[in-house]
């Protein structure tokens, strides 16, 4: 089957696009997040598409007054994976690595916007994520993260909000991770879920700096990286090396303090300390969403919206389990370098992690 993508040489196998191989888990995903410099205002997008499943679903969050409004949408694909817009939301690629654009348009749950993202930085292609479990390749996808700003707004409830003066993060992700319904039989013998994942993009008044660890359970990481880049055309420095040590609040599995160090390449030492202030829940774009999990068939088209009051959330919850935090952040580095900044740390951990203390499913810190 030809689609419009066909018309563009972006071809990876002998197939037409339509077609991208055998795994059932295959997707290619765009995430956006953006916040005003107070943290008051916090909006985040993604849209996904699942080829072998021929479904794309999107969603779009915003949180005003401690208010987390959630519109989610999904549709059959029809294997047309150059026609990104689901429902209500679409995203237009404007320059590839440069500038993209969000939109959701008026609908009956009161949430709109109009969102330009502009690169403030270059576009950082993370290690490739493998992993593992017995034979079965779980994850393998590649990722590129990008700082940026945004012009536009958001609408809520009739309230429009002005962005420009917003920065933020978006990432692009394609491989392969579990999507859609879960599989009934996983590797044998059956293994306990367990997976520990931070991932810290900051923006700096003259830089960007980017932090990220997927450990296992005894706390060795299997893929982090640490990068630090100039805004505008500035050069990219990848890390020699990196480590972070997260102070848990009581009872939760959400940071109450993080500290993330890094080498550059000729020795040079940088300390980051972050402090989050409150919890975006990435349940909103359907992350460990019983209903709107990402790649689910939930018919020719169907729209949804929920709302979470962040303050009152139980983090305790495995609905809630993953965030994004909105933190202030310290920089500190050679030479008497040191920048104020903020940006998101995001959390998801499951099972047991040693260097935290959690032996089980989800224990919380003592």
């Amino acid at each position: 089957m030809l689609t419009k993508a066909d018309d563009y040489p972006i071809h990876q196998t002998p197939e037409p696009i339509a077609y991208t191989g055998t795994d059932r888990n295959f997707y290619d995903r765009y995430f956006f997040n953006g916040y005003a410099p107070d943290g008051e205002t916090f909006f985040a997008a993604a849209l996904g598409v699942y080829p072998v499943l021929n479904v794309m679903d999107a969603a779009f969050c915003v949180v005003v007054d401690g208010v987390q409004h959630n519109l989610r949408a999904s549709r059959v694909l029809g294997m047309e994976r150059m026609d990104t817009r689901v429902g209500p939301l679409s995203i237009e690629v404007v320059e590839p690595l440069r500038s993209l654009r969000v939109r959701v348009e008026k609908n009956e749950h009161g949430i709109a916007a109009d969102l330009l993202f502009r690169a403030r930085s270059a576009a950082i292609e993370e290690p490739r994520f493998t992993y593992r479990v017995g034979p079965r390749p779980v994850m393998d996808y590649t990722r590129l993260t990008q700082n940026g700003t945004y012009q536009g707004w958001v609408e809520v409830k009739g309230r429009r909000f002005d962005v420009d003066h917003h920065v933020g993060t978006r990432d692009r992700s394609w491989g392969i991770r579990p999507v859609g319904a879960q599989d009934p039989q996983g590797v044998a013998p059956p293994r306990p879920p367990q997976f520990y994942w931070l991932w810290a993009p900051m923006n700096f008044e003259d830089r960007i700096t980017l932090y990220h660890n997927n450990a296992d359970g005894e706390g060795k990481p299997w893929n982090t990286h640490a990068v630090m880049a100039g805004v505008g055309e500035g050069a990219v420095e990848h890390m020699a090396s990196c480590t972070s040590d997260v102070v848990f609040k009581s009872g939760t599995r959400h940071a109450k303090a993080a500290t993330i160090s890094m080498q550059d390449a000729k020795g040079g030492a940088y300390r980051l300390e972050l402090t989050p202030q409150w919890n975006f829940y990435m349940s909103g774009l359907g992350y460990t969403h019983p209903e709107w999990g990402h790649g689910r068939y939930r018919g020719e088209l169907s729209v949804g919206y929920d709302t979470i009051e962040t303050a009152r959330a139980n983090e305790s919850d495995f609905l809630h389990l993953h965030v994004q935090a909105f933190s202030r952040a310290v920089l500190q580095g050679p030479g008497g370098l040191k920048r104020e900044g903020r940006g998101v740390l995001e959390q998801l951990i499951i099972g047991p992690h040693a260097p935290s203390g959690f032996t089980s499913l989800i224990d919380g810190a003592k």
